[in-house]
């Protein structure tokens, strides 16, 4: 009596509570994948409780100002989110008739991108990158001077997540929104690189969960911030292969194209409701090659795209 990706409790002998989910169901066995440290669990005296759910986050107001790990718990040192309600970290599909035209942009900050190709309000636009260019800069000087082009500063916020990034970078992003003064109309969740990989196919989708109930139910305007997609696709890659999936492309999954549309899908404008979901999304393309699976698939779902320039950042062209 269970359910592909229902989440699941894991307590091991040393009784420390691991979230979980399950994987695969046959006639016989069920594999669950943990989304914390394994280090410790021994199949004696482990204790599995089945949730009889899919995975759920906690929403409330408090959300702004606020520290996540990957799984939407809080690491700043604060109390717990006073949660409002629980909403399933995989979302609802937007009807198509409910969507309404995309007219407004979000001021970014960056003069090239505000006059050249901007970043309209309900819409997806993705940055690509390469390894060394200066994407973790620009993402955080996006962050801290976005802002709407008219209208209150208070419906204005931001949804940050870190996907993948080593230690030096979650603490950059950290401390440049701090210093900045950004933090405080930011909910910031950040999945190291240490981090189970299974748990980072699940930072996007828990950081688009706080977006949605702040655009829909709260009426403001988010802007979703997620760095970087290339992490995520390698993650996905790495679990499929683990499960025994037929991989495709560069060893891929072919469900790649459909599992990015499940994130990027979740922008937009809906009738009747005053606020919106932006995402800007950025990913570092292996090689510089912009016809690897991971730009070419994320380029056919996304509205234009952003790309950074090898040769104008040599030049010392900022940004390039």
């Amino acid at each position: 009596d269970v359910g592909l990706a229902d989440a699941v409790e894991v307590r091991g002998a040393d009784g420390h509570s691991r979230l979980g989910r399950i994987a695969a169901i046959d006639e016989q066995f069920m594999t669950i994948e943990v989304l914390e440290s394994t280090s410790g669990l021994a199949l004696e005296g482990t204790v599995v409780r089945l949730l009889d759910e899919p995975l759920h986050f906690g929403v409330g107001p408090g959300l702004l100002g606020r520290v996540f790990n990957g799984v939407g718990q809080v690491i700043d040192g604060g109390p717990p989110i006073a949660a409002r309600r629980k909403v399933a970290i995989d979302g609802l599909p937007l009807n198509p008739v409910a969507r309404a035209m995309p007219r407004d942009f979000i001021e970014t900050g960056i003069s090239t991108l505000d006059l050249m190709n901007s970043l309209v309000r309900g819409q997806k636009l993705p940055l690509f990158s390469g390894g060394g260019l200066p994407h973790d800069r620009l993402a955080v000087e996006i962050a801290s001077h976005a802002r709407l082009r008219r209208g209150d500063a208070e419906d204005f916020a931001i949804v940050f997540a870190g996907i993948g990034v080593p230690h030096d970078s979650a603490e950059y992003f950290r401390r440049s929104l701090e210093q900045g003064g950004a933090l405080e109309r930011t909910a910031l969740f950040l999945n190291l690189a240490s981090d189970s990989s299974t748990q980072r196919l699940l930072t996007p989708r828990f950081a688009l969960s706080a977006a949605e109930y702040l655009a829909f139910e709260l009426g403001k305007h988010v802007l979703v911030i997620l760095t970087d997609m290339t992490n995520y696709c390698e993650a996905l890659r790495e679990v499929s292969s683990s499960k025994g999936e037929i991989p495709s492309r560069k060893g891929f999954p072919g469900t790649m194209y459909s599992d990015l549309a499940t994130l990027f899908e979740r922008a937009g404008c809906v009738r009747g409701v005053q606020g919106t979901l932006t995402q800007l999304s950025i990913l570092t393309m292996p090689a510089d090659d912009i016809g690897h699976p991971i730009p070419n698939l994320t380029g056919y779902i996304t509205e234009g795209q952003i790309v950074l320039s090898r040769d104008l950042d040599r030049r010392g062209i900022y940004p390039p």
